[in-house]
């Protein structure tokens, strides 16, 4: 069954180019492409896409927006969103990211780059681009200049995880994949992903993304 992906980006020119990429898989179809986020949001409640691509800057409403009121709504729970940005000059990601987006990738995503993104995103719901989502949390919290400490609420979160997956935490963090983990923590893969779901189980979070967003603005990783 191919995974169904959503364009939502008001620039035709890159849609036609990530549909060109994406229909050209044996397990992936664009099932639907729109130039705003209430197109966009419009198409999730219709369709119930697996993936959409979530431009931010668009008319009507902005993909910040429609990307909050997918993740927050129930019926929605499989549609995952990747928000693309320019990074550079987009400081709305970290705020995308806040509002339950799976992840992000630049704009000038190579192909074979954006394709993964998508399998990854549907196998497990794992950080898109880690290494990148961590650049940009250090840059925005260090930016941001505000003294990281535990709210009340995050520290009772923080008081449920054992030490093993208080360590669990701190390796997603990190941006490395389940497998990359199991290698320097000498277990298998299949621990780490347990230890993954009851970490997202007890912070309440809806995937590694959050989880990470979670470490850092809690103070449990520092910049």
């Amino acid at each position: 069954m191919s995974i169904t992906v959503y364009l939502a980006d008001d620039q035709a020119l890159l849609r036609a180019g990530f549909a060109m990429v994406i229909n050209s898989q044996p397990d992936m179809e664009v099932t639907g492409q729109g130039g705003t986020g209430s197109e966009a949001l419009a198409a999730a409640r219709a369709q119930r896409p697996d993936v959409i691509l979530m431009d931010i800057r668009m008319p009507q409403m902005d993909g910040l927006e429609a990307t909050g009121r997918i993740t927050a709504d129930p019926a929605l729970a499989g549609t995952r969103v990747i928000v693309l940005t320019t990074f550079d000059t987009d400081e709305y990601a970290l705020q995308a990211l806040r509002s339950g987006a799976a992840g992000f990738l630049l704009k000038d995503v190579q192909p074979e780059v954006l394709l993964d993104s998508v399998r990854t995103v549907m196998q497990d719901g794992a950080v898109v681009a880690p290494t990148t989502t961590r650049r940009l949390l250090d840059a925005t919290l260090l930016g941001e200049g505000r003294a990281r400490a535990p709210s009340a609420e995050q520290q009772q979160k923080l008081d449920q995880l054992t030490g093993r997956e208080h360590q669990m935490l701190e390796e997603m963090a990190t941006g490395d994949s389940n497998t990359e983990i199991a290698e320097r923590l000498f277990v298998s893969e299949a621990t780490v992903k347990t230890h993954v779901g009851q970490v997202l189980a007890k912070l309440g979070v809806r995937d590694r993304v959050q989880a990470v967003v979670f470490a850092y603005e809690s103070g449990v990783v520092e910049p």
